[in-house]
């Protein structure tokens, strides 16, 4: 492939790709382990930059204080740098910048510097966002100790925000209650970071969804994951959408959820931590890993068969972090 595409955005086999071949890296962590501090950064051209539940200027301070808290730190500082389209309405930015303020003093974090760049009128979708993040190592999360049989959980419910957004933008008009979830997770996981859970792993199930977020872990790796339809948590709407649109909800974006692999012998101790906030109300065990099929993610269906789940190539929902 000689150019690049939507779907090289998704998060998906074409990203690593593109990050293997191009950048000559590894997909690895959220964020950089440097000593005893961590340091992240990303970019966020969500379409529509308003939606229920949230705006642009939350999900990048979320966003970000989620990476730092997927390697074991505690968030501090953040800095935000804006590119903003000619023509776009100061009261529209005082709006997200308001809202980003508001999400960073939930998080307890600071926004200390930033930048602001203006493109010419029809050059980018009103504005895009930067945010870069740096904070102290409580204890390292590094995936390097994944063991057979490990817990695999997740904090709550998934695809929320993915279908929201794809409810809005398109204007499917869909009777529903369903709303993005994006959420900064501090108060959700810094008890378990500060607890004496063995945490193997932890990852904000984001673009390509909980799907994608197991695939790139054992992405080369000598194990996979089998996991359990009937376990994993989804709301009613999403379930109804996913039908309506022929799109599974395993594929779907989450901005306010985390995928965490712990020891098992510490998963009932993880469940009773998250459950303790309103956030983490419908964690569940929703599988373990497994050495037996490495580099796959085996979903066991509530018919009582199993399929691959495999990582998503193409993106069905462009444009949505």
């Amino acid at each position: 492939m000689s150019y690049i595409t939507l779907d090289h955005g998704s998060g998906g086999k074409l990203t690593l790709e593109l990050i293997e071949n191009v950048f000559e890296t590894e997909s690895g962590l959220d964020s950089a382990i440097l000593g005893d501090i961590t340091f992240t950064t990303d970019s966020h051209s969500i379409k529509p930059l308003f939606f229920k539940g949230g705006d642009i200027g939350k999900l990048a301070v979320s966003g970000t204080v989620n990476d730092l808290l997927c390697v074991g730190a505690k968030p501090l500082y953040l800095s935000s740098a804006f590119i903003i389209e000619a023509g776009f309405e100061i009261e529209k930015l005082k709006k997200i910048v308001k809202s980003m303020k508001k999400e960073a003093e939930k998080a307890r974090v600071k926004i200390v510097c930033g930048d602001t760049k203006v493109v010419e009128k029809g050059k980018c979708d009103g504005v895009y966002i930067n945010t870069s993040g740096i904070g102290k190592i409580i204890k390292p999360i590094d995936g390097k100790n994944i063991c057979e049989g490990d817990a695999v959980i997740v904090t709550g419910t998934i695809g929320d925000h993915g279908f929201a957004i794809l409810n809005e933008r398109e204007q499917l008009n869909l009777e529903t209650k369903l709303k993005s979830d994006v959420a900064n997770l501090v108060d959700l996981v810094m008890p378990l970071i500060e607890s004496d859970v063995n945490i193997k792993f932890m990852r904000d199930p984001t673009r390509g969804g909980l799907a994608m977020c197991l695939n790139e872990l054992c992405y080369k790796r000598n194990f996979g994951f089998e996991i359990f339809e009937d376990e994993i948590p989804v709301r009613e709407d999403v379930k109804a959408i996913s039908e309506i649109l022929g799109i599974e909800p395993y594929y779907s974006a989450n901005e306010g959820k985390m995928v965490i692999v712990v020891d098992k012998k510490d998963q009932n101790k993880t469940l009773d931590i998250l459950k303790n906030n309103e956030l983490g109300k419908n964690a569940a065990v929703i599988g373990h890993v497994s050495f037996k099929n490495p580099e796959r993610v085996i979903l066991n269906t509530k018919f009582g068969s199993k399929r691959v789940l495999r990582m998503p190539t193409t993106d069905k929902m462009p444009r949505i972090c």
